[in-house]
């Protein structure tokens, strides 16, 4: 089955963007996987396709409105896989994480609903059940991009689309611990030399130096994924 991604946009155009180049795109021309960009201008109620009204309370800004934004996920339930996952993207959302990702990738696909303005109504979110999900500690201009690195985090793990199983299994978050690092030719750069051990032919040992540096690099960048470990 292929894996869908819907997405519900002021700015349909936006797609495929960068998810059309390099190995997504060709998974993408190739039918891994799927892509609909819906405009939520679609779903507006009057002349000037109007989507947003003032904050309730008062204060700066504009809202989403609620019934304007849970018809158009309505609309993409009723045509997406069935269980496919509705995401809301937001800064308040639960951070997505690579475990999160692979069971995205796993399940039959994802609706994205990407915010403009202030935020969206909290009543379509309560009533659709959308969960919210965030890609980091800092605000954009609207969800759109962030739909775009959540889909092209899950069309990478899609069987077949890199080609190579192990690069999956030894990149970052996959165990939990970052990445080692990597070297290739020259072999001296400017006084820089790759380490001994990744040019002895000893596979024991270049395994062991790896997993030495990932755990240093994991201790000092990104202690609170150490100390997830340790609690395990």
């Amino acid at each position: 089955m292929t894996w869908k991604a819907t997405v519900l946009t002021l700015f349909p155009d936006m797609f495929p963007g960068p998810l059309g180049l390099s190995l997504a795109g060709k998974a993408l021309v190739e039918g891994v996987w799927s892509l609909e960009a819906t405009d939520l201008r679609d779903f507006a109620k009057n002349k000037h396709r109007s989507v947003d009204d003032t904050p309730a309370g008062g204060g700066a800004g504009m809202v989403m409105r609620v019934d304007i934004a849970a018809a158009a996920i309505d609309a993409a339930k009723a045509a997406a896989p069935a269980g496919s996952t509705a995401i809301y993207l937001s800064p308040r959302g639960t951070p997505l994480t690579q475990e999160r990702v692979q069971a995205l990738a796993n399940g039959p696909g994802v609706i994205l609903l990407c915010g403009r303005f202030e935020g969206l109504d909290q009543r379509v979110l309560d009533a659709r059940d959308i969960e919210e999900v965030s890609i980091g500690d800092y605000v954009l201009s609207g969800g759109d991009l962030a739909a775009q690195v959540l889909i092209d985090a899950c069309v990478r793990l899609l069987p077949g689309v890199l080609g190579n199983d192990g690069t999956l299994t030894e990149e970052s978050f996959a165990s939990g611990l970052l990445e080692y690092p990597h070297y290739t030719r020259p072999r001296d750069f400017e006084g820089h030399t790759i380490p001994d051990v990744l040019i002895s032919g000893d596979h024991e040992k270049i395994a062991k130096w790896r997993r030495e540096q990932a755990e240093a690099f994991t201790k000092s960048r990104r202690p609170d994924l150490w100390a997830k470990r340790g609690k395990a």
